[in-house]
C-alpha cells in the first residue's frame, strides 16, 4: 500500500510540476519531496491468527493480545516508525492504550525499521542525505533513527544527485548554474550538485 501511495504521489508531483513549468518556464522548481505525504494512511488488513487451544497469558486483555498480534503482522509487511504503528493500530480502532502496549511489546528495532524505510524510498525517488533524514523524521522516526538509516542505506549521494538532475531535466530546461542551485536546494552538497549536473552533460 505504501509503495502504491508513493507512486501515486510521484506521478501527481510530475503533473503538478508540468503545470508550473507551462506558467513559469524560468522558475526554479521547489520540488519538495517533503516532507512528502508518502505515508498517507497505511490502510492494510493484516492476517491475524491465534492458535486454537493455546493458553493465553492471563495478564493480557483480549484487546492487548489482538493489538499485539496485529502489530507484529504489520511489521512483517512493511517498515513502520513507532508513531506510525500506533496510529495504524488506532486506525483499526484499537484503543490508544492497547496500541501503545502492542507497539512497545512488538519487539521492533526502530533503527532497523528506519533503515528498511530509507532503502524502500530509494526505489522510487532520488534523495540527498539531508532530505532523506527529513523524510524519515516526517514518517515519525527520531533524528537519531533517521540519521542511522541515512548513513547505512547504501545510497551513493553523488549518484542520487545525478538522478535528481536527470529528473529535473526531463521536466524542463535549466541553465547549468540554476540546476546546481536547485540540487543544492534539495540538500545536495555543492560537490554532489556539480557531479550530478556534469553526469547529465553539463
Amino acid at each position: 500500500m505504501k509503495k502504491a501511495v508513493i507512486l501515486l504521489f510521484v506521478f501527481g508531483m510530475l503533473i503538478f510540476l508540468a503545470a508550473c513549468i507551462s506558467e513559469n518556464p524560468r522558475y526554479i522548481i521547489a520540488m519538495e519531496l517533503a516532507p512528502t505525504d508518502l505515508q498517507a494512511e497505511k490502510i492494510i488488513t493484516p492476517v491475524v491468527t491465534i492458535e486454537t487451544g493455546s493458553t493465553l497469558d492471563s495478564n493480557l486483555t483480549m484487546g492487548q493480545l489482538n493489538a499485539l498480534t496485529s502489530a507484529k503482522s504489520y511489521l512483517n509487511i512493511m517498515p513502520f516508525s513507532r508513531n506510525e504503528l500506533i496510529n495504524q493500530l488506532e486506525y483499526e480502532n484499537y484503543s490508544h492504550q492497547d496500541a501503545v502496549f502492542a507497539v512497545d511489546h512488538s519487539g521492533a528495532n526502530w533503527h532497523e525499521q528506519a533503515l528498511k524505510e530509507a532503502i524502500s524510498y530509494l526505489d522510487f525517488a532520488a534523495f540527498s542525505y539531508s532530505r532523506m533524514i527529513k523524510q524519515l523524521e516526517f514518517e515519525g522516526y527520531t533524528n537519531e533513527q533517521a540519521t542511522y538509516a541515512a548513513k547505512r542505506c547504501g545510497a551513493d549521494w553523488f549518484e542520487q544527485a545525478a538522478k535528481s538532475a536527470e529528473s529535473y531535466l526531463s521536466l524542463m530546461s535549466f541553465s547549468r548554474d540554476d540546476l546546481i542551485k536547485q540540487l543544492e536546494f534539495e540538500g545536495f552538497t555543492t560537490e554532489q550538485a556539480i557531479y550530478g549536473v556534469e553526469a547529465n552533460g553539463y
